[in-house]
């Protein structure tokens, strides 16, 4: 059983299903297991945000599951906010950013040290670990002014970003959850040649009974003879259901564009029924504007206009988008 929800203006004709399609976070409930969850395949607009810099491979499979994480956790906000994931690490990929802003709109960029990362790529060590080295991961939520930033942060000591998401979830939201990503490049024909697009999707389920005492995890072993064997999850049958479930996904399955978020949840779920929602879009959208970067510049003294001034002008390009904008120095003379 599949359910879907329609808005009240739209009146669907008999056997009419709308299927949400790339670069659309898409919620959903189990109830009979009590889950919710979010799942997401990012095709065009991840595409969009890889090309433009031209990253080096490895270095675009870490960004883009960062953007998979972050569109996965920053589509819950029910506010007018940002979302914002991070890493500072000592590897060859030092830093990944990729900011959520409500409702809808995405950026992200890597910063990496290309000769360290050209050693690792001769010597076949790629995996998310060499590549990231330790460091962490910082999970905020940002309201805007005069509220409180809220900040989780995970060790990433040789563990994936999607283990460390559960980790985070473990230890800052105390709510069981299970993520999968995947990440590939799809080959497609075309009039030209075939043409390369990135493309990665992820799935995330949490187990919210109503009763609060089925979440309880138990705790960390060991101590006082205490010799239980540690677990990250509650032994509900209902929440051990779901971790097998999401056992069988296949990675193709979470990018292959021809199954999609709903034919992927009726794969999963369909003996249980899954209620699915209307997909939330997500765009490649960028919050850098002339003004913003004026604005900054006119708060600088002469002495760092001038240092910032190359060959007659002031040249600030965007690190998210790449954009670049151009200043006179006349523009902020200072008397």
């Amino acid at each position: 059983m599949l359910e879907t929800q329609t808005l009240a203006e739209h009146k669907p004709q008999l056997g009419e299903f709308g299927f949400a399609g790339d670069d659309h976070v898409v919620p959903y409930e189990v109830a009979p297991l009590d889950v919710r969850g979010r799942t997401v395949q990012l095709g065009p607009m991840l595409d969009a945000i890889l090309s433009r810099h031209n990253y080096p491979e490895p270095v675009a499979r870490l960004l883009a599951e960062a953007c998979v994480l972050t569109v996965l956790l920053g589509t819950s906000l029910k506010f007018e906010g940002k979302f914002i994931l991070q890493t500072r690490t000592d590897g060859p990929v030092d830093m990944l950013v990729a900011d959520f802003t409500t409702p809808n709109a995405l950026r992200a960029y890597a910063r990496f040290d290309a000769d360290r990362l050209q050693a690792l790529i001769a010597a076949g060590e790629t995996s998310q670990q060499a590549l990231l080295g330790n460091g962490v991961l910082a999970l905020t939520i940002d309201q805007g002014a005069h509220t409180q930033r809220y900040q989780g942060i995970v060790q990433l000591d040789g563990t994936s970003l999607e283990d460390a998401a559960r980790t985070y979830f473990r230890q800052s939201e105390q709510i069981p959850t299970d993520i999968k990503m995947s990440v590939a490049k799809l080959v497609t024909p075309g009039p030209g040649g075939a043409r390369e697009q990135w493309r990665a999707g992820g799935i995330l389920a949490q187990f919210l009974p109503q009763a609060p005492e089925r979440m309880r995890i138990p705790d960390i072993s060991g101590g006082d003879g205490d010799d239980r064997e540690l677990t990250d999850h509650p032994a509900d049958n209902s929440w051990q259901e779901l971790l097998a479930l999401l056992g069988t996904i296949e990675p193709t399955e979470l990018i292959d564009p021809t199954v999609g978020a709903e034919r992927l949840l009726y794969r999963l779920f369909h003996e249980h029924g899954v209620r699915v929602f209307r997909g939330v879009p997500v765009d490649d959208q960028c919050s850098c504007s002339r003004e913003k970067i004026h604005g900054i510049l006119q708060g600088f003294s002469a002495e760092e206009i001038k240092d910032s001034t190359e060959e007659g002008g002031i040249h600030v390009a965007c690190e998210f988008c790449s954009t670049q904008y151009d200043f006179d120095p006349a523009e902020f003379a200072v008397e």
